[in-house]
């Protein structure tokens, strides 16, 4: 990327492609494989019939059956993500097979041990996170086609159909609208550098229009996920083995080392583009939340959480706004906290559809969906999120404490 000023003498501080970004996607992989190579054939084979085998509770005994393969034949790093996506999606499908109630402890070696060499790799921890789930599990239906609902599906799935579909790339499609705003935090940093007040306010513009996007796109889960499939079908299949009662001791990765191991499930929390726009706009969150939300950051790939670093090590955006005394740059940078803090309420009004009156209606109108992997919800996640948290006092903590970011007049 090119300075404010069009030249290349003097480079942004930070450039996209240094923290494996893409000009056009930001955080998404762009064009993820979708096939590994011949050795790793029977991966593909459990993990492209994921929904069948766990409905059916064959998944543990297919799995029982894969040869002990090594990572080491992995090329490049689109492979190692395809990788860790099918193995996470394999140990999601092998823990949670029967439900809460029926999670087994031990993750077999023949998984365990090349998740743990795939993970060790890219630097991601050996479970399902964000980036598996959305950043690298999708693909256009028309290679040539536009990035959009009709036009994507995902490579790898569980239990869960349409609306398992549609969680995951409503949450693609948020993390593309957040692309400009992701730019435009890269040119408020020069921008400031530089003394440029024009091209600081037209970033910010930029910025609180990209989150508005993101609210936009976020609204998209009404229409594509239904409340009851998602709290009683998916959910299980997204959480983790830390702060849960389920699995208390955490998870046995066999062959990998000799005591049980703890890592969150995924969660919206494990997005960078948020963070780096809370570290841009100096939004300081509470000690609970923020010990989470920095926890989160473990799951991001590294280049990712690099980037958020650099962000929060760049001059005060704050401090600058408040040192210039310029109503209209103070009206820019409230505009982009307000957006932000909208968005946060969008979010806590989907959770409180898919989880509080779910669960309401779940516990009111019990339902056999066909077995324990389809039917009972997991209690141990009636009030958490995946990832472990309180989820309404975190997210209404995390809410508050942004719109506290305002800078007032």
């Amino acid at each position: 990327m090119e300075a404010a000023g069009g030249t290349e003498e003097t480079p942004l501080p930070l450039a996209l492609s240094s923290f494996q970004l893409s000009e056009e996607l930001g955080f998404l992989l762009p064009d993820p494989l979708a096939e590994l190579p011949a050795p790793y054939g029977p991966w593909m084979e459990v993990a492209r019939d994921l929904p069948q085998l766990v409905a059916s509770h064959r998944l543990r005994s297919r799995v029982h059956q894969m040869p002990q393969l090594s990572a080491q034949h992995l090329r490049g790093h689109r492979e190692l993500r395809l990788a860790h996506l099918v193995l996470s999606f394999i140990t999601m499908g092998y823990l949670w097979q029967e439900g809460e109630e029926g999670a087994v402890e031990v993750l077999p070696q023949n998984v365990a041990v090349p998740f743990w060499e795939v993970s060790q790799a890219l630097g991601l921890p050996p479970i399902l996170t964000h980036a598996d789930l959305v950043l690298a599990n999708w693909r256009r239906k028309n290679p040539n086609g536009p990035l959009e609902m009709e036009n994507l599906d995902t490579i790898i799935s569980l239990p869960g159909g349409e609306s398992l579909r549609g969680f995951i790339l409503v949450t693609l499609l948020v993390e593309k609208a957040a692309v400009p705003g992701i730019k435009a935090v890269i040119q408020a940093i020069q921008a400031i550098l530089q003394l440029d007040e024009e091209t600081l306010h037209r970033a910010l513009r930029e910025l609180a229009e990209a989150i508005g996007d993101m609210s936009t796109a976020l609204g998209r889960m009404h229409d594509y996920v239904d409340p009851a499939v998602f709290y009683s079908v998916i959910r299980i299949f997204l959480s983790g083995w830390k702060d849960n009662p389920a699995l208390p001791a955490g998870l046995l990765y066999q062959g990998v080392c000799e005591e049980p191991l703890a890592f969150s499930g995924g969660s919206a929390a494990q997005s960078t583009v948020l963070h780096a726009f809370d570290e841009l706009l100096g939004i300081r969150h509470g000690p609970q939340s923020g010990a989470f939300l920095r926890g989160m950051r473990d799951y991001m790939p590294p280049p990712h959480r690099a980037l958020v670093e650099r962000v929060r090590r760049a001059p005060s955006l704050r401090q600058h706004v408040l040192s210039r005394g310029d109503t209209r740059l103070r009206a820019a940078f409230n505009r982009c906290v307000a957006a932000l803090a909208d968005f946060r309420s969008h979010h806590i009004a989907i959770v409180t559809k898919y989880i509080a009156v779910a669960a309401a209606k779940a516990k009111a109108e019990p339902a056999d969906r066909g077995g324990p992997s389809m039917g009972k919800p997991p209690s141990a996640l009636e009030a958490k999120g995946t990832g472990g948290s309180h989820i309404f006092s975190f997210l209404k903590s995390v809410r508050d404490s942004t719109r506290d970011g305002m800078i007032q007049a």
